[in-house]
């Protein structure tokens, strides 16, 4: 099964073979390309063992609805998992078009609201740092536009889907 992961902003398509087997290749501009395989095994709830090129690393996973972030040692990666014919359908269809929702990816705890409403936002803008088990997550607009409604308050606990702000 095809996915495209989006890592810090940039695209990949990984191919899962399973549920402990995954291969990728990945180009960016100007780079050589980047491939590989690597085994997956989950050894505790959100922690998996991955080994790549015969090393074994720690990974720390918290993904909602496909999107999240990955901890690998020092190593903080925020991440988006998409079916490509999904994406495909949702261009076509005018995606970003209209009111937009920013939501909690996971249970956690409003630290910071980074924009007021009215405010105009870029895509990719943060709009909400969220924390969820002592990692911070930035929530970002999914499109240009205006911030017209902040749900989230600052200090407040927060749970998975919930809207945080709207833009429009």
């Amino acid at each position: 099964m095809k996915r495209q992961v989006t890592i810090n902003g940039r695209s990949v398509e990984v191919e899962f073979e399973g549920k402990e087997q995954i291969r990728f290749a990945h180009r960016a501009p100007g780079q050589p390309e980047v491939a590989g395989e690597a085994s997956i095994l989950e050894v505790e709830p959100g922690i998996y063992s991955v080994l790549w090129s015969g090393r074994s690393f720690e990974a720390r996973v918290l993904l909602n609805a496909g999107k999240g972030v990955v901890d690998i040692g020092p190593h903080h990666y925020r991440v988006e998992v998409a079916d490509p014919r999904e994406l495909a359908a949702a261009s076509t269809a005018g995606a970003g078009a209209g009111r937009q929702e920013i939501t909690a990816p996971m249970p956690g705890r409003v630290i910071r609201i980074l924009v007021e409403e009215g405010q105009p936002v870029q895509a990719g803008q943060g709009i909400v740092v969220v924390e969820a088990m002592k990692m911070q997550n930035e929530m970002q607009s999914p499109k240009q536009g205006t911030v017209v409604s902040i749900r989230a308050r600052e200090g407040a606990s927060v749970a998975a889907s919930e809207v945080l702000a709207v833009v429009e």
